[in-house]
């Protein structure tokens, strides 16, 4: 019987030993489980009760932590330091699309400024969105009405000169031609429709062409809109983005972004410099900005540079 109760324990600590190893063995990716140790001194009388078994205690895993955005607060007192440096009446509205955690940030944005060239955007869109859909032919024309005309880049226009969508589109996005913007309001269906399309996308705090008034919120939200192909996809892209890329008017949002691709329509009249962007290339993905501005006339393009440098420098650190 002794011999029996030896050899009982020793099955059992041999087992004990085997259950350790395959739990020390299945959990090799965490901290090792502490060695178990067992000894036998000498035979136990028979009436020796079996050792109590042993339990392989395995350490607790501590969930990742979630990413966080960081803060705005850093970027917001940059910005009202330029803007107060500068004295002008500013709006700004940043969306990101990209990066980790996307989010957004507006100081002023909402605030109501003069729209200037800044419906021609809408124009663009709306007309883009007619295009990818079929109803308009980007080579058919629109004929030069006396009612059109606001002096701008080009002056060839005179009564019955007819000119495609396409060459309109151009003078419009590219030179921010007045006379063009004015004929594409009219080719899709004038200011009521273009404010419709604006207000479906989003922008309801302004009244494009007519009263010409936008927010930088606005300005922003219609971007965005775009860029999620909410206004005709990848075929709206397509025809509108070129339109609005490397044009002459880069010295606001370009110029404080360095090797980003800018996709942007400025607006530039009586004291006001607006522009709204697509920026594109950013080390964490794109984003929209628009800045409106009011009080500083031309200054307010190396104004908007500035926020727009640091709104970069930002997006590059997050």
């Amino acid at each position: 019987m002794v011999r029996a109760a030896g050899l009982a324990v020793l099955v059992s600590a041999v087992t004990i030993f085997s259950v350790a190893w395959m739990l020390s063995d299945a959990h090799a990716v965490e901290p090792p489980a502490p060695a178990l140790r067992v000894e036998v001194a000498s035979p136990p009388a028979a009436d020796t009760p079996a050792p109590a078994e042993t339990v392989v205690a395995v350490p607790a895993t501590t969930p990742a932590a979630l990413p966080q955005h960081p803060s705005f607060e850093l970027l917001a007192k940059t910005v009202n330091a330029i803007v107060a440096a500068s004295g002008a009446n500013v709006g700004v509205s940043l969306v990101e699309l990209g990066g980790p955690i996307p989010s957004a940030w507006s100081d002023g944005g909402g605030a109501s400024y003069d729209a200037a060239s800044t419906y021609k955007l809408v124009a663009l869109m709306d007309e883009a969105q007619l295009i990818a859909s079929g109803q308009h032919d980007p080579n058919g024309t629109v004929c030069f009405q006396d009612e059109d005309y606001e002096d701008g880049w080009y002056d060839d226009y005179s009564s019955g000169t007819c000119f495609t969508r396409n060459d309109l589109a151009y003078r419009a996005g590219h030179y921010s031609d007045n006379t063009a913007g004015h004929m594409l309001v009219r080719d899709v269906g004038g200011s009521d429709q273009l404010n419709a399309f604006a207000d479906s996308l989003g922008a309801k705090g302004s009244a494009f062409f007519d009263g010409n008034t936008t927010t930088a919120d606005d300005l922003a939200r219609l971007l965005v809109a775009e860029a999620q192909g909410k206004a005709g996809g990848a075929a709206a892209q397509a025809w509108l983005y070129p339109l609005l890329t490397n044009t002459r008017w880069e010295a606001g949002i370009p110029a404080g972004t360095p090797g980003a691709v800018v996709i942007h329509k400025t607006g530039d009249d009586d004291g006001t410099v607006d522009d709204a962007g697509l920026v594109t290339g950013g080390r964490n993905g794109t984003y929209v900005l628009a800045v409106t501005t009011d009080g500083v006339g031309d200054a307010g393009w190396s104004l908007i540079a500035q926020i727009s440098s640091a709104i970069w420098q930002y997006e590059s650190a997050r």
